[in-house]
C-alpha cells in the first residue's frame, strides 16, 4: 500500500514535476520576481546616498549603513526561512513574507532619520530574503536533475539583475525625484509578485501530500507535540544551515568563493560611481547606467550554463538512462560552467583596475564589467545546480540558505569600507588585490569536481546516491 506521505505512482498529477511546462515554468516566476527585487533594493540605494549624507547629516560610512544592513538582513533571513519552509511549505512563506517587506520598504521611504531608516531597510531586506533561499527549493521541487539546467538558470540570474538595474533606476529616480523613491519604486515589484503569488500553489513535496491526505481523510502518521517540534526547529533545522556550514566542505568552499564574489559586486556598487566620478567625470545618471553593463555580462551566463548542459551534461545523462542507471549523473559534471568561469573574474578585475585611468577610454572599465559579471554569474549558478543536485530536496534550501549568510554577510562588509580602500591603495591596487583573492578561488570547483565523490561519501547529511 503506498504511503500517504509518498506519491501515488511515477506520473502521480499532484507532483510538480509531473505539471505541464507553462505551469512549472509560471511557478518559477514569484520566486523570481522577489529574488529580483530583494537584490533591486539592495543597489538601488547606492546612488541616493550621498544625498542621505546630506540631508541627516552624516559620514559616507553611516550614509552607506542601509545599504550594508539591507545586504546583512538578505543573509540572515534564509536562515528561519529555509527550515520553515521544509516545515510548512514554500507558498506560505513567500505569502507572509512579501507583503510584510512592502510594509517596511514604504517606512523606509518615510524615514525622517538616519537610525529609522537603517532600521526599515533591515526588516525590509529579512523580509525580502527568503525567496533568494527557498527559490532554489521551488526550482528543485518543479524538476528532475537532468532537466534542471534551463529553470534553474533563468532563475538564479534574477538576482544578479537586481544589482545590475538597481543603480541605474536608483540614479534616475533619485535625480528626476527625490531620494525616497529608491525605496517606494521597491513597492511596485512586490504588488507585481502578490499578484502572481495569488495565482500559484504550494511546491514542496511534503506539504501537498499532507493536505491531500487531510482533503481525502486518510490519516497521517502521528507527528510529535508542539514543544518537540519547536525544540526540533530551534535546536536542528534553525541550526542545520550552520551546521552544514562548518562541517560540509562542498557547502563551506562554494559559500566563500561565491560570497566573495557577490561582495566585490556591493563594493563595486559604491566604488562605481567613485570611480567614474574621479576619473571621468561622470554625474549620477551615467555612472548608474555603467552597471547595465553588468546586467549584460549576468546574462551571458544563461547560455554559458545551457551550452555546458547540452554538450556534456545532457550526454551523461542519456549514457546513464542507457546503462540501467535511471538517468542519474553525478552532480560534479554542475561544474563545468563555474571550470570555465572562474578564469574570467581574476582577468576582468585586473583588466578593470588597470585600465580605468583618464587617458584611456571609458569603454575598457565598462566592458571589464561584463566578464566579470558573466564570471560571477556563471559560478554562482553552477554551484547552485551543484548544491541543488548534492543535497536533493530534504537539505538544499539549507545548504543555500548557508551560501546566503556567507554570501551577504560579505556582501555587506566590504562596501564600508571600499571607498576608503580605492582612497588609500589607488583605483589599481584597490582592484588588484580583489584580483589577487579572486586567483586563489580558481581551485575550488576544480578541486570539487575530481574529488566531490569521495567528499559526498563522507558526508554527515543525506546526499544524491549514484549509481555505480
Amino acid at each position: 500500500m503506498t504511503s500517504p506521505l509518498d506519491w501515488s505512482r511515477p506520473d502521480d498529477p499532484d507532483n510538480p514535476v509531473n505539471w505541464p511546462n507553462w505551469k512549472r515554468y509560471f511557478h518559477i516566476v514569484p520566486p523570481a520576481i522577489i529574488s529580483f527585487t530583494a537584490t533591486l533594493g539592495a543597489s538601488i540605494y547606492t546612488p541616493s546616498y550621498p544625498i542621505v549624507q546630506e540631508k541627516f547629516n552624516t559620514s559616507s560610512t553611516v550614509a552607506l549603513l542601509p545599504q550594508s544592513l539591507y545586504v546583512l538582513a538578505l543573509g540572515f533571513g534564509p536562515l528561519i526561512a529555509a527550515p520553515l519552509s521544509e516545515t510548512y511549505g514554500r507558498y506560505i512563506v513567500y505569502a507572509v513574507t512579501t507583503p510584510l517587506a512592502a510594509v517596511f520598504t514604504v517606512g523606509a521611504g518615510f524615514s525622517q532619520n538616519i537610525q529609522t531608516l537603517c532600521v526599515m531597510r533591515f526588516f525590509a531586506g529579512m523580509a525580502f530574503s527568503p525567496s533568494l533561499a527557498i527559490g532554489t527549493g521551488s526550482v528543485g521541487d518543479l524538476t528532475v536533475p537532468e532537466r534542471r539546467a534551463a529553470p534553474s538558470a533563468l532563475y538564479i540570474m534574477t538576482p544578479f539583475l537586481g544589482p545590475a538595474f538597481g543603480p541605474v533606476l536608483g540614479s534616475l529616480v533619485t535625480v528626476k525625484m527625490s531620494w525616497r523613491w529608491t525605496q517606494w519604486t521597491l513597492i511596485f515589484f512586490a504588488i507585481l509578485s502578490m499578484i502572481v503569488l495569488a495565482f500559484s500553489q504550494e511546491t514542496y513535496k511534503a506539504s501537498i501530500l499532507s493536505k491531500r491526505a487531510r482533503r481525502q481523510n486518510i490519516p497521517l502518521p502521528p507527528g510529535p507535540p508542539t514543544s518537540t517540534k519547536m525544540r526540533r526547529f530551534f535546536t536542528i533545522t534553525l541550526v542545520r544551515p550552520l551546521h552544514m556550514l562548518f562541517s560540509e566542505p562542498i557547502v563551506g568552499f562554494f559559500s566563500l568563493y561565491t560570497g566573495f564574489n557577490f561582495s566585490v559586486v556591493f563594493a563595486f556598487m559604491a566604488a562605481y560611481p567613485f570611480i567614474f566620478r574621479s576619473v571621468y567625470n561622470f554625474s549620477t545618471i551615467p555612472s548608474g547606467l555603467v552597471f547595465l553593463a553588468v546586467g549584460l555580462g549576468g546574462a551571458l551566463a544563461v547560455p554559458t550554463v545551457l551550452l555546458c548542459d547540452h554538450y556534456f551534461y545532457q550526454p551523461r545523462v542519456r549514457e546513464s538512462k542507457l546503462s540501467g542507471k535511471g538517468g542519474v549523473v553525478a552532480p560534479e559534471h554542475r561544474l563545468y560552467p563555474a571550470m570555465a568561469a572562474c578564469f574570467g573574474v581574476p582577468i576582468a578585475l585586473f583588466w578593470f583596475g588597470w585600465t580605468a585611468k583618464p587617458e584611456i577610454s571609458w569603454w575598457s572599465p565598462v566592458v571589464a564589467s561584463i566578464p566579470f559579471a558573466w564570471g560571477n554569474s556563471t559560478i554562482f549558478i553552477s554551484a547552485t545546480a551543484y548544491l541543488l543536485d548534492t543535497y536533493q530536496a530534504l537539505y538544499g534550501a539549507s545548504a543555500m540558505a548557508a551560501n546566503a549568510l556567507v554570501r551577504y554577510l560579505l556582501g555587506a562588509a566590504l562596501p564600508l569600507f571600499t571607498l576608503q580602500m580605492y582612497k588609500g591603495l589607488g583605483i589599481e591596487w584597490a582592484t588588484s588585490l580583489l584580483g589577487f583573492i579572486s586567483v586563489t578561488c580558481i581551485p575550488i570547483p576544480w578541486v570539487l569536481f575530481f574529488y566531490g565523490p569521495s567528499i559526498r561519501s563522507r558526508s554527515g547529511y543525506e546526499t544524491i546516491k549514484v549509481p555505480e
